[in-house]
């Protein structure tokens, strides 16, 4: 119980604002990365199964959220 009487309000609310702000973050990302390239991505993944694109998106993503989490922690 002592546990849960530690948590402020106002670190619950910053928590969840900083997350909503992180998640809008990689969204506009997505929608940059699939503005830029010459060829829809999605089809690309999906249809042609390119796993080289594939993993290079999903490290692009691990990169851009430790990027976002390391700015919203400072």
């Amino acid at each position: 119980m002592e546990y849960l009487a530690a948590i402020h309000l106002a670190e619950l609310i910053s928590t969840v604002f900083y997350t909503i702000v992180g998640v809008a973050l990689m969204g506009m990302v997505w929608k940059v990365i699939d503005w830029m390239t010459p060829f829809p991505i999605m089809k690309e993944i999906e249809q042609d199964q390119n796993m080289a694109l594939a993993v290079l998106i999903g490290m692009l993503f691990i990169s851009i959220s430790i990027i976002i989490a390391a700015v919203i922690v400072s």
